[in-house]
């Protein structure tokens, strides 16, 4: 007999999740926080088939903070990343954008393998904190289990095949800080026009030695802002000139339109964001 629609299965492993995604001859639909696929009726979708809830299985929900990295279970919700990663500077930009977006509720159910996975969301907060992070994504096939840089797994995410699962989001740490900054157009719980992550390395003379900058919302799918990248490099913290800076490399930007803003205000405000973020750096640094 075929698959009704609207199934629910809850395997206990990440093998048996995999067999379900990949065994059946209807459309298939894993679950995670469930936070996107319950407002799919707002937004005009109907998600018929089977869906597969992902959140049983074993160790996908933990966090091990480590002095060489940190591991990230991608059923690990929003609240419990803040959580865990309150008290370390180089993990505060993924810390802020797990514990200061969204509301309360959303922040207990929602997941970070669900965010950076739901492709058609735009404005996630999460995603371009790990970009900045240099995070990579773990993910598991039939073929086995394999690691990929974020900025891979983004562009590759759509392609991927049903039967992939990603369980694990791995970040190396370094002697860095990191931030994220985000706007609203009303409060703060809403979805952002723009945010913007950032981390950085510094020298004893307060120049900047590394920079690693991301940025979502802006256009459909997050990206690292490699120009004002390079333009940062060997400049001195305390100039507080990065307002200016960003706003000569902000044509590496296509604003996206939508019901929320045009894509011309978008990336307007990227050297507010700039300036917003590096003035938290130069304060977390001193």
């Amino acid at each position: 007999m075929a698959d009704l629609p609207n199934r629910l299965e809850r395997p206990l492993s990440v093998a048996a999740a995999i067999a379900a995604l990949s065994g059946k001859t209807n459309k298939v639909v894993p679950v995670a926080g469930a936070t996107w696929i319950m407002r799919a009726g707002s937004r005009g979708e109907k998600i018929d088939g089977t869906f597969v809830d992902l959140s049983a299985i074993p160790d996908l929900s933990d966090i091990d903070v480590a002095k060489d990295k940190v591991s990230i279970g991608a059923m690990a919700t929003q609240d419990v990343i803040a959580k865990g990663l309150a008290g370390h500077a180089d993990m505060a930009a993924l810390m802020m954008a797990t514990g200061y977006t969204a509301n309360p509720a959303i922040r207990r159910a929602a997941t970070i393998g669900g965010n950076i996975c739901t492709a058609d969301f735009a404005a996630s907060d999460i995603v371009p904190a790990l970009l900045a992070l240099d995070a990579e994504v773990e993910i598991v096939s039939p073929d086995g289990t394999s690691l990929m840089s974020m900025a891979e797994f983004l562009s590759t995410r759509r392609s991927l095949g049903r039967a992939v699962l990603v369980t694990r989001i791995v970040i190396p740490r370094r002697l860095q800080a990191s931030t994220h900054s985000r706007i609203t157009l009303r409060k703060a719980g809403d979805y952002p026009v723009a945010n913007l992550s950032a981390a950085i390395t510094v020298a004893e003379d307060r120049t900047i030695r590394t920079a690693a900058v991301a940025v979502g919302g802006v256009e459909p799918v997050a990206k690292r802002w490699t120009g004002f990248e390079n333009a940062l490099i060997g400049r001195n913290l305390e100039s507080g000139e990065f307002r200016e800076i960003a706003g000569n490399y902000t044509d590496e930007f296509e604003g996206r339109d939508d019901t929320g803003a045009p894509g011309w205000y978008r990336v307007r405000l990227l050297p507010a964001l700039a300036d917003r973020a590096f003035r938290f750096l130069t304060k977390s640094t001193a």
